[in-house]
């Protein structure tokens, strides 16, 4: 009787959601996500297809690949890396495949088919129970820094359809909605299957921009929430920096987690972007304010307050997630200032660095140590506050001990950590490897920083924060 009333209570959700939606992703259909045409990924191909267009007109043929080679005209990008190649036939293969099946896969919010998932909840859970797994297979792109993933599935998500039930997010955000979610079902029988029912509601195309596994905690709710979410219907575009198989990799109770790797295995097809070239670093000389060196901090405090003008600066209280508050020390006219200890010695995470860059556009950041094993925790946060910041297009004025390349020198993974030579002293090696930090996932993002921490001080990066700027302005 028990679980029967929470059932009922869950179709009652189910039906409030529908009305409210009061957790729901940011709008189903955004095309907020600017595709960089300075970012000059270079691609060779020439595409023929038969598919119709989304909209209907057989005349035209649509898709990524044929977006791409307008683009080549059109001088926005360059030809050249033949090694995208494979990945662009595969974003067009699922695009093709899509739009021949959108019926099935019931993606259009506006048809019937797409309609009867949430009204037939309650019959399907006990009368007729079944699974309703998509019959097209998604794509799970992996592959070095800088190499094109994000712009690719960006390039794939602003082909599709307005009216597809369809999601590009950040993983930071996914999880942040997922966790919200999660506290609003609590008490649930199963507060993830009705997770995995709105969120399927919401998107049946799901795509999820830098898929990683940090801690027990997501791990364990990634395996079930994505066996709902699979069982629902829902197709991955996922990016990401390891393949599925390292996803995780030597993580607490990662027994738990590796049916997640298989079932993501089986629903998607995994495609490794090969490419030697880190294109972040071809952007022009450096332009931003990183500043390397001790005891400057006047000199940032000038930049800041040069940009600040004659806007008054003084702490300020922000409300970032759930009621929680961060105390902003100095700040004004869109820019915040922090010692560096106060944003990363900190318990703060993903969703209170997403509040902040709700608020601020700028960040002048004070201090960025040299990482190593006694600061673990605090590169962690770094390179998270690094994700925020890039995904959001934030600006980023520094003072640190190093170059990016330089603060991350001593965080290796355990490959890395095998084939360094063994000292031939170990007095020797006590003084020299005393703060060698070897942890697979900060080494993973290592590279990942690096680039973006120098992207983030190029040209380009700037005139995109300067556009992103613009379109925030309230129109005359």
């Amino acid at each position: 009787m028990r679980s029967l009333l929470f059932s009922l209570r869950r179709v009652t959700l189910l039906s409030r959601h529908h009305h409210q939606q009061p957790h729901a992703f940011a709008p189903i259909r955004t095309r907020s996500i600017p595709i960089n045409p300075t970012s000059s990924f270079p691609y060779l191909l020439r595409h023929s297809s038969s598919s119709s267009h989304p909209n209907g007109d057989d005349a035209k043929v649509a898709g990524p690949l044929v977006e791409y080679e307008r683009r080549i005209v059109a001088g926005e990008l360059l030809d050249g890396d033949l090694c995208q190649l494979g990945t662009l036939r595969e974003l067009q293969r699922l695009y093709d495949e899509l739009v021949q099946s959108a019926d099935a896969c019931r993606l259009d919010r506006y048809s019937a088919s797409a309609k009867p998932a949430r009204s037939n909840w309650f019959w399907n859970k006990f009368v007729s129970p079944h699974s309703s797994v998509s019959p097209v297979k998604g794509l799970y792109l992996y592959g070095g820094v800088g190499t094109g993933k994000t712009m690719l599935m960006d390039l794939f998500f602003h082909q599709l359809p307005s009216s597809w039930r369809a999601q590009r997010i950040h993983f930071h955000n996914f999880m942040l909605s997922v966790h919200s979610r999660l506290q609003m079902h609590k008490g649930l029988e199963d507060p993830l299957e009705v997770v995995g029912l709105e969120i399927a509601d919401e998107a049946i195309l799901l795509c999820l921009d830098e898929f990683m596994v940090n801690d027990v905690a997501d791990a364990l709710i990634l395996n079930r929430l994505f066996r709902h979410l699979f069982n629902n219907g829902i197709v991955l575009v996922a990016t990401s920096n390891r393949a599925p198989d390292n996803l995780y990799e030597r993580g607490l109770q990662r027994d738990l987690f590796l049916p997640f790797i298989a079932a993501l295995k089986e629903r998607c097809v995994v495609r490794e972007i090969g490419s030697s070239v880190d294109y972040r670093k071809l952007t022009s000389a450096e332009e931003g304010f990183y500043f390397i060196g001790r005891d400057i901090s006047g000199l940032l405090k000038q930049k800041f307050q040069q940009l600040v003008g004659d806007e008054p600066a003084g702490p300020q209280v922000v409300e970032v997630v759930m009621g929680r508050k961060l105390q902003v020390p100095l700040a004004a006219d869109g820019c915040a200032y922090f010692l560096f200890e106060e944003l990363c010695d900190r318990p703060l995470g993903a969703a209170d660095y997403l509040g902040l860059f709700k608020k601020f556009h700028t960040l002048a950041l004070e201090g960025v140590p040299m990482f190593g094993l006694h600061n673990r925790t605090a590169a962690y946060r770094f390179v998270t506050l690094v994700d925020v910041m890039y995904e959001t297009k934030a600006r980023l004025l520094c003072t640190a001990e190093g170059s990016p390349l330089e603060l991350l020198e001593s965080i290796v993974t355990i490959a890395d950590a095998q084939q360094i030579a063994p000292r031939t002293s170990s007095r020797s090696r006590k003084s020299d490897d005393i703060d060698l930090c070897v942890d697979n996932e900060l080494g993973f993002a290592k590279d990942r920083t690096i680039s973006r921490l120098t992207e983030m001080n190029s040209k380009e990066y700037l005139e995109q924060h300067s556009t992103m700027l613009q379109e925030k302005q309230p129109s005359l």
